[in-house]
């Protein structure tokens, strides 16, 4: 059966990003070669162009995945737990150990960043600082957490959770890093508590 022109489309794309992240994750953004990518999967730098508009088009779409990859990955392993407030300490936990993965510390924590801006201005993180607000919100109406402001809540723990990730991913130690972090994290968070404990 022949495959129709948006099929086509997204076949392209899934290659062309594909192999960017293996490139990007190897070599680097800035390293990363487009006329070795799209040949690497049959395709031509026009492919590239039609699809992204450019290179860090492409970096774009990549750190679109990654991000969202996290972001299930993450919210899967807090819906485990019992209780809202230790889902989302587990969320933000999870997020910030997968600072401790190659490709993360690269690609979405080093060269995103670097080439895209500031993370908590991405499109993605919206969805992510909605939940944690809406966390928050409920946690307030149920007397857990402290009356306090729930959008500015949220944003400063999503924040300390992006900041503590990159801090890992820019260490030279980033295990050590990863383990003062999660521990100051939790005392930051636990503030937020009506009985802290």
């Amino acid at each position: 059966m022949a495959k129709t022109r948006s099929e086509m489309v997204e076949a392209t794309r899934a290659k062309l990003i594909q192999a960017a992240r293996r490139a990007f994750a190897l070599h680097g953004y800035a390293n990363a070669s487009m006329d070795e990518l799209t040949a690497e999967v049959g395709l031509t730098r026009g492919a590239l162009y039609h699809n992204f508009g450019d290179k860090k088009g492409l970096l774009q779409a990549v750190v679109d995945q990654i991000d969202t990859e996290m972001a299930d990955k993450a919210h899967a392993l807090s819906i485990k737990e019992k209780g809202l407030w230790n889902q989302l300490m587990a969320e933000a936990m999870a997020y910030i150990r997968m600072a401790l993965e190659p490709e993360v510390q690269r690609i979405m924590l080093r060269d995103g960043p670097a080439v895209l801006g500031d993370p908590s201005q991405w499109p993605s993180q919206n969805a992510c600082l909605a939940r944690t607000m809406r966390g928050i919100q409920t946690l307030i109406d149920e007397g857990v957490v402290k009356p306090v402001d729930a959008e500015a809540t949220a944003r400063l723990l999503n924040g300390a959770a992006l900041n503590a990730a990159m801090w890992i991913a820019s260490s030279e130690h980033p295990k050590a890093v990863f383990a003062k972090a999660v521990e100051a994290y939790r005392h930051l968070a636990n503030g937020l508590l009506q009985n802290e404990g």
